[in-house]
């Protein structure tokens, strides 16, 4: 059994092996948006509310939330960001800091079993971040990286993986609870990048069982086409045993990137959400207009 059970205070979410690939919606997070972090800081959530909103009617399963903006509360804009996004949507969210103290305040909020996002393999991280996973027992985000910084070598980062997976083990965490990132580097830096990170989510998947994530636009950075990128990524990664990520769903390629490997691994019987998603729908006459809806004609 290798699925993470994530939920709301209403709706679960479950990442697995057999299972259709996640989206988590990397829209609410500041960094690069500063009128978002303005806002935020300001105390002002509407488009904190907005973006939840949306991401979700574009097919995000889950979302991240992070309010890491430099000189500001973050622990209580955090717990308030959780809060507005929980009132709007009911999908489970990923509490996303590296601030100790304000992934303990978005937990004290939180309604459901979220993911932590998240844990590293440095010492001082894991004794402070995994006690706190035990006690609201929620799933965490490892990260493969630790006192040493990120390593190239891909059998570097499997080592630190195991290690976060182990070290939870010891305080009762399964491995089931732990999701992996390995750590996508940029393509345009590192030529191989990509295939690096084929090679380690599949060892990820055979050798530890556990789920897996990433920031899936780290491959594109620095290169034209991001979105385009994107999407090639992620269906080699999804064929590769990843089985969710952080992006973007308001681009429709990386939709339907993901919507298309679910297809092809099996994950969608029937294609029944493929054609949900992309049938296209018969015309309808308005006056002395046409335009897409109902199969149903008009009537006069």
């Amino acid at each position: 059994m290798t699925d993470t059970l994530l939920s709301s205070a209403s709706r679960e979410v479950a990442l697995g092996f057999e299972r259709p690939f996640v989206v988590i919606g990397e829209r609410i997070n500041p960094t690069g948006r500063k009128l978002l972090a303005a806002e935020m800081k300001a105390g002002n959530f509407a488009r904190v509310e907005t973006d939840a909103a949306a991401q979700v009617a574009a097919g995000a399963h889950m979302l991240d939330v992070n309010a890491g903006i430099p000189l500001a509360d973050e622990p209580g804009i955090l717990a308030e960001a959780i809060r507005r996004v929980q009132a709007v949507t009911d999908v489970p969210l990923s509490i996303d800091s590296s601030v100790v103290e304000a992934l303990e305040a978005g937990l004290a909020v939180y309604q459901g079993k979220p993911l932590l996002n998240s844990v590293t393999g440095e010492e001082e991280v894991l004794e402070r971040v995994l006690p706190l996973v035990k006690r609201h027992a929620c799933a965490v985000v490892a990260i493969s990286n630790d006192e040493t910084g990120i390593s190239e070598d891909i059998d570097v980062r499997f080592a630190v993986a195991k290690k976060i997976v182990e070290r939870a083990a010891d305080y009762g965490i399964p491995a089931t609870d732990v999701v992996v990132d390995p750590l996508v580097m940029p393509v345009g830096a590192i030529n191989n990048a990509g295939r690096q990170a084929m090679k380690l989510i599949g060892r990820l998947r055979r050798e530890l069982k556990v789920n897996t994530t990433c920031g899936a636009s780290n491959i594109s950075f620095g290169l034209p086409n991001r979105n385009g990128l994107n999407a090639a990524f992620l269906t080699m990664a999804a064929g590769a045993g990843m089985t969710s990520a952080i992006t973007n769903p308001l681009h429709a390629e990386v939709m339907a990137a993901v919507r298309g490997a679910d297809v092809m691994l099996g994950h969608d019987p029937d294609c029944r959400r493929w054609m949900e998603a992309y049938r296209e729908q018969a015309p309808v006459v308005v006056g002395r207009e046409r335009r897409r809806g109902s199969r149903r004609r008009a009537r006069a």
